[in-house]
């Protein structure tokens, strides 16, 4: 698996989750299981299933979750610089199409939120604006055609 670069908050909040999936979540699945193997015959029991398909999605979550974790590398937000787009910059575009402004906050796949401005460095968006300075006038292919945004302000 490849690096995966995050806040500090990002790593902090996704070991509370595995902590929380593995200790809270596991026990509840554990005990749909055994209410429903207390009904007796299993083999037509879908309720016994259910419960153990849910417990096979929770390991894979688990299991992906603390692999992110192992790959992860925790960004040194005091080395980030304001002059061009990266990683964890707020960054001010205007769309050149209909002049609505919008904010968004540069972060990795896993801590990308759209609601909260946090659009991902991967998306065709985050690509397009990495790198580039106040000013600059980007083109970016996306499935409803091109956008052209420019960038009015970079910030920390």
């Amino acid at each position: 698996m490849a690096v995966i670069y995050m806040t500090e908050d990002g790593y902090k909040k996704l070991a509370e989750q595995i902590v929380r999936m593995e200790t809270i979540d596991r026990k509840a699945i554990s005990a749909q299981i055994a209410e429903a193997r207390d009904k007796g015959d299993l083999s037509e029991n879908a309720e016994y299933d259910a419960a153990k398909d849910a417990q096979g999605m929770l390991e894979m979550k688990i299991a992906q979750m603390k692999d992110s974790l192992a790959n992860a590398r925790v960004i040194d937000e005091s080395k980030l610089s304001a002059d061009t787009v990266q990683i964890l910059c707020k960054i001010e575009v205007k769309n050149q199409a209909n002049g609505q402004i919008m904010k968004y906050m540069l972060v990795s796949e896993n801590e990308a939120n759209v609601r909260e401005g946090k659009l991902a460095v991967n998306t065709p968006i985050g690509k397009g604006l990495l790198g580039k300075k106040v000013g600059d006038i980007v083109e970016i292919a996306v499935p409803a055609g091109v956008l052209k945004l420019e960038i009015i302000n970079i910030s920390l």
